[in-house]
């Protein structure tokens, strides 16, 4: 069973291990000279920008100014001319969430050998990355399984979306989720990708509710697969019949869930992701070890968003955003 603690949406998380990663990263000449960072997205969805005002506050506190790329059209080739680029500048850390971590990491290795890499968001557990900041995506997806079970005491079958499910981030949220809906009498009947393309994945859910016309929920995976669900429901009429788990807190996703169109939505801090890829790079680099734990993870928690605590959370949001 996994235990989930309930902790404020702006927790800082404090690391103190004992150090592990690239030695060549603590050289001399570090300490003092004016770093080069840059923080690399995976797709151009809001979700981002909310770790760009991270990132912005990073930069503040530290006085330099960060390479921030978000990718158009969210692909591993483009993800990689971005890295090939800022290697070409002499950029000192880069903070990236693969896209397709697996067939990435002979690239990410590669970029190791001539930076400091940490990953965020998407981890690429097997390569020679430093450090992964980012959420406990098993955790993640077993705490939207909890949600389901809540949203389906009766059971029934749902669909799964998302942009690419080979992800790690994805991959590790399915299979938590899974984990949760164990021997319920929930029933997964499949798990449909769109590539980051809007368009379909409303037409993907548009599908699954014709060809399952029973189907009792949905589960969005990535930020703008909650709206995208959203919105196939309410053509359809099925806003309520059918219920919607989600993550990440795209606007209609928020709206929806005060409206009583969305169970739940399970919520990550990507200023945190922004705020702590930034400042620890930093860190590591000027030679403070202690910012990488020995098993190279950092962990920045969920939260639960529902009907209850919406309007809290929109409050904190706009906050962070600075409006």
């Amino acid at each position: 069973m996994r235990i989930h603690l309930a902790l404020p949406v702006l927790i800082t998380m404090l690391c103190i291990a004992i150090p592990r990663g690239n030695a060549q990263r603590s050289a001399p000449q570090k300490l003092n000279k004016q770093l080069s960072l840059a923080f690399v997205t995976n797709n151009p969805a809001d979700f981002w920008m909310v770790a760009r005002k991270g990132v912005e506050k990073a930069e503040k506190e530290l006085g330099i100014k960060v390479d921030y790329q978000m990718p158009s059209n969210g692909t591993a080739a483009e993800q990689t001319q971005i890295v090939n680029d800022l290697l070409a500048k002499g950029v000192d850390g880069i903070a990236i969430s693969p896209v397709d971590p697996d067939n990435q990491t002979n690239f990410i290795n590669s970029t190791s050998a001539r930076t400091l890499v940490f990953t965020q968001d998407s981890d690429a557990p097997h390569s020679k990355r430093t450090c992964f900041i980012g959420t406990d995506n098993i955790a993640a997806g077993y705490q939207a399984g909890e949600e389901l079970k809540k949203a389906l005491p009766r059971g029934g079958n749902i669909m799964i979306f998302v942009g690419r499910r080979d992800a790690r981030n994805a991959a590790d949220r399915i299979k938590g989720l899974k984990e949760s809906l164990g021997q319920s009498r929930i029933k997964v009947l499949g798990v449909r990708t769109d590539d980051t393309d809007r368009v379909k994945a409303k037409a993907n859910v548009s599908d699954a509710l014709i060809r399952y016309p029973k189907l009792a929920a949905c589960v969005g995976i990535w930020s703008y697969n909650g709206p995208a669900i959203l919105s196939a429901l309410r053509d359809a009429k099925k806003t309520g019949k059918v219920k919607i788990v989600c993550f990440d807190e795209e606007e209609d996703v928020l709206s929806g869930i005060k409206n009583g169109e969305i169970s739940a939505a399970i919520v990550q801090q990507p200023f945190q992701f922004g705020y702590q890829s930034i400042i620890n790079m930093a860190k590591f680099l000027r030679g403070d070890k202690s910012v990488v734990p020995a098993n190279r993870q950092v962990f920045i928690p969920t939260v639960v968003i529902r009907q209850k605590n919406v309007a809290s959370f929109r409050k904190q949001l706009a906050q962070l955003r600075g409006r």
